[in-house]
């Protein structure tokens, strides 16, 4: 399989490295949490006071670290004196009881610790009670579509980017020569994380209500989600349900790492809003090898793509409300806010004139942009910039 160093990653690694916390990786299956810490560990080559030790719990020479007196003292044992010891160690919510070994080793003093997992046990949530709030977390995304241009260098980035709309970033099913296998490969990875991540942890008994959730909430990416309202669409259908398990199964998406919920804010009042969520699907791939291409509505598409993208730069991301309009992102770093909207084709005079109205109707000076389908290099519109959707994302100066 072709590799790309994932530099945004790896540098992240870096600036936390030899810092006294216990740093996990956390990110949906398959999104290249193992190929990045093997990425990383590369960097310690040339360092002769390192000592790294590295465990694949879900590989079968570790199989007896699956006991926990068993890894503690496997670890015990490789630490060299007298040298920088790090440990690095995958999938390790395998080992029952994990969280006692790796509490022990990090009081000991004796490792720089790296961990990565992929089911619900790593929620950012879980941590703090797992490991006792001493965590660095590294969220890790599917490939952006920066990463696929690297991964596939073309010279028409329009084109590229309506191939990446389709195939997403879960690598993994760029080996696949035909969509169709690459869908099934998908498609694989979001069943067995319902069954191993969210069924067999929180002991689900109605999975067929569990997927129909999924699928409502993919059909209605970058719509606002109203759990009552799902519960009543779906009662109204095939099953029985009701507010409170519709909301805890949708928590159990977002714990493993398939959706992604954006709390909404009142510009106006600088406050947050707890009511009517949105939910981001990870990746889109997910969308089409579950869903297929029904009610495919780009604008939206294109909104789930530009939300997991502020994510992965490490901004906050909101839904901004301001009286009756919505702005599609409020994103937030640094202490500073960028005022995002989302578009698919605005050459239209009335679909332009809506889409900037909501931006134009934000009286501070932080900056206003359009995110669109415009194919052209960057304009400006009344302090508003108007940026092609796909030049942004490939943009390393938009970071």
């Amino acid at each position: 399989m072709k590799l790309i160093r994932r530099d945004y990653y790896l540098d992240k690694l870096a600036a936390v490295k030899d810092v006294p916390d216990i740093k996990v990786i956390t990110g949906v299956r398959r999104s290249g949490k193992s190929k990045l810490m093997d990425a990383f560990i590369e960097t310690f080559d040339q360092d002769e006071k390192a000592n790294v030790v590295r465990i694949k719990l879900n590989l079968k020479k570790y199989e007896n670290l699956l006991n926990p007196d068993n890894l503690y003292d496997y670890i015990e044992e490789h630490h060299v004196p007298d040298k920088d010891n790090y440990l690095f160690i995958d999938e390790i919510q395998m080992c029952t009881g994990f969280e006692r070994v790796i509490n022990s080793i990090y009081e000991e003093e004796i490792y720089d610790i790296y961990l990565t997992g992929s089911n619900a046990f790593l929620l950012s949530s879980d941590l703090a009670t797992l490991f006792g709030g001493r965590v660095c977390e590294i969220s890790l995304y599917p490939f952006s579509f920066k990463e696929y241009m690297e991964y596939y260098p073309s010279d028409n980035i329009d084109e590229a980017f309506e191939l990446y709309v389709k195939t997403g970033g879960m690598s993994g099913s760029y080996l696949y020569k035909t969509e169709e296998d690459a869908r099934k490969y998908v498609n694989s990875i979001y069943r067995t994380t319902i069954t191993k991540d969210i069924v067999t942890k929180f002991r689900i008994e109605n999975e067929d209500l569990l997927i129909m959730i999924g699928n409502f909430l993919m059909d209605n990416v970058g719509n606002q989600t109203s759990i009552r309202n799902v519960a009543a669409k779906l009662t109204s259908g095939t099953y029985k349900t009701n507010d409170k398990t519709v909301g805890a199964y949708i928590a159990y998406f977002c714990r493993s790492f398939l959706f992604y919920p954006i709390q909404r804010y009142d510009i106006k009042g600088k406050k947050y809003l707890e009511s009517d969520k949105k939910y981001y699907l990870s990746d889109l791939s997910f969308r089409y090898s579950e869903i297929g291409t029904k009610n495919t509505d780009y604008g939206h598409l294109y909104e789930n793509i530009i939300a997991i993208e502020l994510l992965r730069r490490g901004y906050e991301v909101y839904v901004g409300k301001l009286y009756d309009k919505e702005i599609d992102f409020v994103a937030i770093k640094g202490g500073k806010k960028l005022y995002i909207q989302v578009a698919d084709d605005i050459s239209r005079k009335d679909t332009f004139e809506r889409e900037v109205s909501s931006l134009l109707s934000i009286n501070d000076a932080y900056p206003k942009m359009l995110l669109a389908r415009t194919r052209h290099d960057m304009s400006q519109y009344e302090g508003i910039s108007i940026i092609d959707i796909a030049r942004w994302l490939n943009d390393s100066q938009n970071e």
